[in-house]
């Protein structure tokens, strides 16, 4: 960061927030002074509560623009980083009450920073400051993120020292130098939330840039304010696909065919158990023979669709064959058509309805994920070409996590068929969900 900051410009997304923005802004407003000048921008994203109308006669010191359909947190935010006239932009939630030196400890860590950081990211606790949000970030190989110690407390979570490099900074309370964020292409729109923090961070390291903590820039948040009105299905989808895309642009050549055969395989198994689990009749109906009708194990031996030579548990190397055939794109479309008609069949033929939300979101995930596969593959590419770091330097840094999340995951990752498709090295850091964060009461998601 280039020392002394002209001009912050802090970036605010509401949508039927107004609520949370009568806290929030004030909050910013009696910010101690940063020592350079800043302002602030907010995108009405579609709100149909009065938000504008409010925040002209309540705040007209705010720079208010509004668009009348929801952008999402990542073309928002884009939208505004073009419109803003700091060199530094300042990512805040609107569910939001920073704390008065907040801003100040963003600018000084800004200044002080060297000129290769291009990203900070300040602290998350919970609304009553007693617990852990956001400190430390890591990576999962499958291009999910968990949060280090979340909803952990205070005085037991493992906290990010001030200048400490982190792998991502989180987007509810960060400082991005405005022309590292724009040369890297912004957040990807196509994630409209979620992850898209993560991809950014990616894209940052890989570029030859860094990303740091600052401690003492702290913000109360209310987790999930806004999210949580989209809908526990919604959400899901979402976070699902934009874990595939995250890992489909950001893996360099070395691991993306390393790691992909056994990302799919995951989302796949994944779907599978949620199938099992929340629709009944699914269990026997999957386990059929689709020739003989009888149970999987008992299929005659010779017959159209018996397994082959290859044993159980060991992977198909003509997977590999077909993804270098067709490249990845026409790969996928090929094998999910080929997965939805065998689903098809199947669920017609036994009378059974795909009711379970968890197993709709999955689906939807894999769907949304194939309908904007190609500009996956542009932004993969134009990814490839600013690369200045391999994936392999970065995980000496931050390495990939294997953390069991769903049902079946734990018996997946523990299986030689599983782990003959991951990479020796650089390893994976294998870890509980009790190990990276603090479980809520009803377990894993």
């Amino acid at each position: 960061m280039s020392a002394g900051q002209r001009k912050l410009s802090v970036l605010v997304l509401t949508f039927n927030g107004r609520e949370h923005l009568e806290t929030c802004l004030p909050a910013v407003a009696a910010q101690r002074d940063p020592g350079c000048a800043w302002e602030l921008l907010l995108l009405d994203n579609g709100s149909s509560d009065g938000t504008a109308r409010w925040v002209r006669e309540h705040h007209p010191w705010v720079r208010l623009v509004e668009s009348p359909a929801n952008l999402g947190f990542a073309a928002g935010n884009n939208r505004l980083a073009a419109l803003a006239e700091g060199d530094a932009l300042v990512l805040l939630n609107n569910d939001t009450r920073p704390e008065p030196d907040w801003l100040a400890a963003l600018a000084d860590a800004a200044a002080a920073a060297a000129p290769d950081v291009a990203a900070i990211s300040g602290r998350l606790v919970d609304w009553q400051g007693e617990r852990l949000d956001f400190g430390y970030g890591v990576r999962t190989f499958d291009g999910h993120a968990f949060q280090l110690d979340f909803r952990r407390r205070l005085a037991e979570a493992r906290m990010p020292s001030s200048g400490e490099e982190l792998p991502f900074a989180c987007g509810a309370n960060m400082l991005v130098r405005r022309r590292s964020f724009l040369a890297a292409g912004g957040f990807d729109p196509s994630f409209f939330a979620y992850l898209e923090d993560v991809d950014l961070g990616w894209r940052l390291w890989a570029g030859g840039e860094r990303v740091e903590a600052c401690g003492e820039a702290v913000v109360r948040h209310r987790s999930a304010a806004t999210s949580g009105r989209f809908g526990a299905d919604v959400r899901g989808s979402l976070f699902e696909r934009n874990a595939l895309l995250t890992a489909y642009k950001n893996l360099d050549d070395e691991l993306w065919p390393q790691l992909m055969p056994a990302i799919l395989l995951t989302f796949l198994a994944r779907l599978e158990a949620i199938v099992v689990a929340g629709n009944p009749g699914a269990a026997e109906l999957l386990r059929r023979d689709p020739f003989t009708g009888r149970l999987a194990g008992r299929a005659v031996p010779g017959a159209r669709g018996a397994p082959g030579n290859v044993s159980a548990g060991q992977f198909d190397p003509s997977w590999l064959t077909k993804l270098r055939q067709h490249g990845p794109a026409e790969f996928a479309r090929r094998a999910w058509g080929r997965i939805a008609r065998r689903l098809g069949r199947i669920f017609a033929g036994g009378g059974f309805a795909l009711s379970h939300p968890q197993a709709l979101s999955h689906l939807r995930a894999m769907s949304l994920f194939l309908a904007v596969l190609d500009d996956a593959a542009a932004a993969r590419a134009i990814a490839r070409e600013r690369r200045r770091r391999s994936d392999r330097e970065l995980c000496e840094r931050f390495p990939l996590y294997l953390i069991p999340t769903y049902l079946g995951d734990a018996e997946l990752f523990a299986s030689p068929g599983f782990s003959s498709l991951l990479p020796p090295s650089p390893a994976l850091v294998r870890a509980t969900l009790d190990e990276v964060m603090e479980l809520p009461a009803e377990g894993a998601r």
